[in-house]
């Protein structure tokens, strides 16, 4: 695992869930960590948080979906910190989960902004700065319905099949460059969006017990591990958490 103090890395949705766990772990680090999310007085309890465990994080309001919001972060952090070393694009939604027939036109294309515009937002906003510096690390936060049908999912199983087309396509044009863009592939981990899955009773994740899923922590450590030499085996496609390899190569349980 790469050396992460003083770097600077920006993650999305970083106000609860993966990207609240993301942000705890990379300033243990000691890395400068940049928070982007809705929730603005979340996002300053949990800055508090940081600094009173001695760590760095500078809270940013703002939404994935609007560019400006996007490119200001981008901005923000280098003006701070002086570089943008890492981007996690881990911002993304569930709801409203609904048959395609059932489904609200507004709120199916908002789920797509933020889920799949906004990780074009990033890394548009992004990878001239890395260039600009040598270099850098994306990692897209993926799903398994990246490659799978579920029901009352078309909104997520669309967004994140164009985020692995994303990543696959970034990582064509800019890994030459210096810039490193991964996947990661989380399989389902215990966060509030799975009690919302739990509770439309749709599909068959809806029916999983809770006591299947990963912590969130373990996906921060898997990000870690993928801005070492670790993540040069999974350029332009998804690290699968799911997989026993996978973990173990992180030093997490197998099973």
């Amino acid at each position: 695992m790469t050396d992460l103090k003083n770097r600077t890395v920006l993650i999305t949705g970083a106000s609860r869930g993966i990207g609240a766990a993301m942000v705890r772990w990379f300033a243990g680090e000691g890395a400068n960590v940049v928070m982007l999310a809705r929730s603005g007085p979340s996002l300053a309890a949990l800055s508090d948080e940081v600094a009173q465990a001695g760590g760095t994080a500078l809270a940013l309001e703002g939404d994935v979906s609007v560019w400006a919001d996007f490119e200001h972060a981008v901005s923000q952090a280098v003006a701070r910190f002086g570089a943008l070393d890492v981007l996690i694009n881990n911002a993304g939604v569930i709801e409203p989960i609904a048959r395609l027939a059932d489904s609200d036109p507004a709120a199916w294309g908002q789920a797509i902004d933020i889920n799949l515009k906004g990780v074009y937002h990033g890394l548009r906003a992004a990878i001239p700065v890395m260039l600009a510096s040598g270099g850098g690390t994306v990692i897209n936060i993926s799903s398994g319905a990246a490659t799978s049908a579920l029901e009352g999912w078309s909104h997520y199983c669309a967004s994140k099949a164009g985020v692995l087309s994303l990543t696959a396509c970034a990582a064509k044009e800019y890994g030459p460059q210096g810039i490193r863009v991964v996947g990661l592939s989380p399989g389902t981990v215990a966060t509030e969006m799975q009690v919302t899955i739990k509770a439309s009773g749709v599909n068959p994740v809806s029916q999983l017990d809770p006591s299947v899923h990963i912590p969130p922590e373990w996906v921060a450590r898997a990000a870690g591990y993928l801005c070492g030499d670790g993540g040069a085996a999974h350029e332009g496609v998804d690290f699968r958490l799911r997989d026993a390899d996978a973990r173990a190569a992180i030093g997490l349980p197998r099973d």
